[in-house]
């Protein structure tokens, strides 16, 4: 018989130290943090303080933005010559006009039925601007100091 080398055919040559298998197993546990019971108390932690900050600065924004909507139809009712007696127009005028005379007189009113309000524009631009800074000093004297 002719040996396998001569015939074209490789052998495989045997190692006296067979390679071992090794398999690898990883565990994951997992691990759960319970949060450390406290009996409950009336103590409100964290936002109390943004929300009263929200709560007044939203309470200024209405009250400045609902004389400000009294201003503008009183602008409105003006323009359109609406008739004083009537009841709803004059207790419009009556709860409008204080916030109005500081205003009256700086231009000139021009005369006729469509009549254009200026002291109740200024006193438009004057409510918002007082708005904003009333606000601003809420915000800016609660807000904690940063370094």
């Amino acid at each position: 018989m002719v040996p396998a080398a001569s015939r074209g055919m490789t052998t495989t040559q045997r190692d006296d130290h067979p390679t071992e298998r090794v398999e690898r197993v990883e565990r994951y546990e997992q691990v759960r943090e319970v949060p450390a019971t406290t009996p409950a108390a009336n103590v409100n932690v964290g936002s109390a303080g943004a929300t009263s900050i929200w709560t007044a600065t939203n309470v200024v924004t209405l009250i400045f933005t609902v004389l400000e909507v009294l201003l503008l139809l009183r602008i409105v009712f003006k323009l359109t010559g609406a008739n004083s007696n009537q009841p709803l127009i004059r207790a419009l005028y009556g709860a409008t006009e204080p916030l109005v005379r500081p205003f009256q007189g700086i231009f000139p009113e021009p005369q006729g039925p469509p009549v254009l309000d200026i002291a109740a524009l200024l006193s438009i631009v004057f409510l918002f601007l007082v708005a904003l800074l009333i606000v601003a000093l809420v915000r800016a004297i609660t807000n904690p100091k940063r370094a």
